[in-house]
């Protein structure tokens, strides 16, 4: 980016711990990257106040075009997905940090039709999901028959909805929820990120087949540990390929977003970690933009 030769405007929509950290690489950073901030909106304008230029803060998402943005980072709610993503469409590429809003086919659909009128990208996010795209070529060629994916925290990082929210912490361990990660998501919509970029990158079992699983445990009151788990179909000798990684994400108590998380955003925006959302139920590709161009 930094060889462009005007740079690139982005806005940066929510301003929590992504939003915070977004921000500050890009007012330190952005500059010899080719990068500009233009704006920087959030739900609560006050949390801005001291820390984003006055010049910065958007008070209102539905005028965000007057800023001209070439693209727009969401790390607030998949709600603002829901409410806003077609309309960012009409004015930038999008960058999605929460794709458990992808989960609902309406919104899939009209971001999908938003980016083939308006000729704008759809990119999601990794996050915390490590080797999205091994997982992605194994689906590709055929080769994955099952994903599960497990995330266990601590009950306090959990920002849960109903029925998930009232569910009895029986013990050290408890698992809140096992099943399709469509299932997950409205329930869970800020702790199913992880799941929901696993099944964007494994289109053939998408939202309905790969299997989210949703632990509190009272043990990991500074971590984030997922789990994910990836078999393929039989082989000449009847045994399948397997892979399971594990990963500990360091995270302050009590905090949905873990430290590497953070980071992984970060590069997400420079185009190292990201990926496009074409069309086609739950897909996901590697870093090509959606064009309406290109694709049926």
């Amino acid at each position: 980016m930094a060889q462009d030769k005007f740079p690139r405007k982005v806005g940066v929509v929510g301003y929590g711990r992504l939003g915070q950290s977004l921000v500050s690489h890009l007012l330190a950073q952005g500059s010899e990257l080719g990068l500009e901030l233009v704006f920087v909106w959030n739900r609560d304008p006050g949390r801005m106040a001291g820390s984003v230029p006055s010049s910065l803060q958007l008070r209102n998402l539905a005028a965000l075009g007057e800023r001209h943005p070439d693209l727009v980072i969401e790390v607030a709610h998949p709600q603002i997905i829901h409410e806003f993503g077609a309309q960012i469409l009409r004015h930038a590429n999008l960058l999605v940090g929460s794709p458990s809003a992808l989960a609902d086919q309406t919104t899939e659909r009209q971001l999908l039709e938003a980016s083939h009128l308006w000729n704008h990208a759809v990119f999601v996010a990794r996050g915390a999901l490590w080797g999205t795209e091994d997982i992605t070529r194994l689906d590709a060629a055929g080769g994955l028959q099952s994903l599960r994916v497990t995330m266990a925290t601590h009950p306090d990082g959990f920002r849960l909805q109903e029925p998930l929210a009232s569910v009895h912490i029986t013990g050290p361990r408890t698992v809140l929820y096992e099943g399709p990660v469509r299932g997950l998501c409205p329930f869970a919509p800020r702790n199913s990120n992880t799941m929901a970029a696993a099944a964007l990158a494994a289109p053939s079992l998408g939202f309905d087949n790969v299997i989210g699983v949703l632990v509190a445990d009272l043990s990991l009151t500074d971590m984030h540990m997922v789990d994910v788990e990836l078999r393929g179909p039989p082989g000449p000798t009847g045994r399948s390929f397997t892979v399971h990684t594990h990963r500990e994400n360091p995270a302050e108590p009590g905090a949905v977003t873990g430290s590497a998380t953070v980071t992984a955003f970060w590069r997400s925006l420079l185009g190292a970690d990201a990926a496009s959302f074409p069309p086609g139920p739950g897909s996901i590709s590697a870093k090509k933009p959606l064009s309406p161009k290109r694709t049926s």
